[in-house]
């Protein structure tokens, strides 16, 4: 018989959860902003501007290529040894991470070894947060009653926004400095910061319990020895179909929220400040919007409200575009508006209906490994093709068109990919039985 959780236990899980999401995207959204605004002057200024926009993003999309990596190691120890040990040691090394660039010299100071510092540094983010996400959303789930998991796990998806805001808010005070202030020291600031939210961060995990579900693992002796092949072995399909279904958000996400950065600037001649402005503004509504879509998922079902998402996102890229070009405020903020729904009731089902579709002695490895390749896939690429598609055709148009097609790969996943019966069953596949650990005894 399954522990039921209790209601402050589930409290308590989503909160920490949530918090630790915030700070792991406010690092995240940091180096994606500082690459657009700073990086090609500070760490490639030999390059051509536009080159050195490329090579800027492309240190950006690169963390994305860790994230899986994070989710296989991170995924094993947390399917092993438990969801709140290891993502105590996720949310410390993003700490890590996202300090040392903003103490790192710069390329005038130490040439060649400025970058490649700067691309060793962001390895370290994306190893934490691919451990991160999925861990965060198996723990909130697991601590929540069958009936409220949709909202549990779209709280915990809306500490991504909390980022995005504390991130946009301190860029934004930043913008108003002269722009040689900017890049000499200006840009240091946001990941300095980042020590003090991993100080709460660590307090608040310190405090949690471990996951009720993952204890009746621990007492059944269905600890797996390796998580990931077993995952592989039985829930292949299920992996397939969770990285393809995150595809559509990662790139319409990324390009709304990097790509614009330099894009309103180089090719809009926008002011500096317009686009994070608009998008604190989005990002106050995600905050209060994914919750309620969560909360709907729960009535409704995920996967109705996942597929009408992911429907948006095709034709998202297009609506906004076209309102981007005009330049006109109001209209801009109306297709950001768009996008950004669209982006909340999408998030705010990936926690459960992703991790609902694996059993519980994979569901860590299964949900993070797969979402992170997705995420890899659409997220990292997004900004860093956009640039190239615009910088080859001049045009938006074919930006737009990527973005639907891959986002119409995450419709046919979603059509497919279901949640397991609830409780998960959790399937031992025919393999020598796990060694003992302490906690299985």
């Amino acid at each position: 018989m399954t522990t039921t959780p209790s209601g402050r236990q589930a409290r308590r899980a989503a909160f920490a959860s949530m918090i630790g999401s915030t700070i792991e995207y406010y690092d995240f959204f940091v180096y994606g902003s500082a690459a657009s605004l700073a990086f090609n002057k500070l760490f490639f200024p030999t390059a051509d501007p536009a080159i050195g926009v490329l090579l800027s993003l492309s240190t950006f999309a690169v963390a994305f290529v860790m994230r899986p990596v994070g989710a296989a190691i991170f995924g094993h120890f947390g399917d092993r040894l438990g969801r709140k040990r290891t993502l105590f040691v996720t949310i410390t090394l993003m700490g890590v991470g996202t300090t040392a660039i903003g103490v790192l010299p710069t390329y005038q100071q130490i040439g060649l070894a400025a970058p490649i510092l700067l691309v060793l540094a962001r390895l370290v983010q994306g190893l934490a947060l691919g451990g991160e996400q999925g861990g965060a959303w198996v723990l909130s789930i697991e601590s929540t009653h069958a009936g409220r998991r949709g909202l549990s796990g779209a709280f915990v998806n809306s500490g991504s926004a909390w980022g995005l805001l504390l991130s946009n808010l301190v860029l934004l005070a930043l913008s108003q400095l002269p722009d040689d202030a900017f890049l000499s020291w200006g840009w240091r600031i946001p990941f300095l910061l980042s020590a003090t939210l991993i100080a709460v961060g660590v307090y608040v995990r310190l405090k949690l319990e471990e996951s009720p579900e993952f204890v009746q693992v621990e007492r059944t002796s269905a600890v797996r020895r390796a998580p990931l092949v077993d995952a592989v072995r039985t829930s292949w399909r299920q992996m397939i179909l969770v990285a393809l279904g995150a595809l559509g958000l990662g790139a319409n996400f990324y390009v709304a929220s990097v790509f614009s950065l330099s894009y309103s600037t180089s090719s809009l001649h926008l002011p500096h400040s317009t686009v994070p402005t608009i998008i604190l503004i989005m990002t106050v509504i995600v905050i209060f919007a994914m919750p309620l879509f969560g909360a709907l998922s729960d009535r409704i079902g995920r996967k109705p409200v996942f597929l009408a998402s992911a429907a948006a996102f095709v034709v998202s890229p297009f609506v906004w575009f076209l309102l981007f070009q005009t330049r006109n405020y109001g209209l801009m903020l109306l297709g950001f508006l768009f996008v950004f729904l669209t982006y909340a009731a999408s998030f705010a089902t990936f926690p459960a209906f992703f991790s609902l579709a694996f059993p519980t002695n994979v569901r860590y490895t299964g949900a993070a490994v797969s979402v992170n390749i997705g995420a890899a896939l659409g997220g990292s690429l997004a900004p860093l093709l956009s640039a190239a598609l615009f910088e080859a055709t001049g045009s938006w148009v074919s930006i737009a068109i990527y973005i639907s097609a891959v986002s119409a790969l995450s419709v046919i996943a979603g059509i497919f990919l279901r949640e397991l019966p609830d409780p998960a069953p959790a399937p031992v596949p025919s393999a020598r039985p796990a060694a003992a650990h302490p906690g299985e005894r």
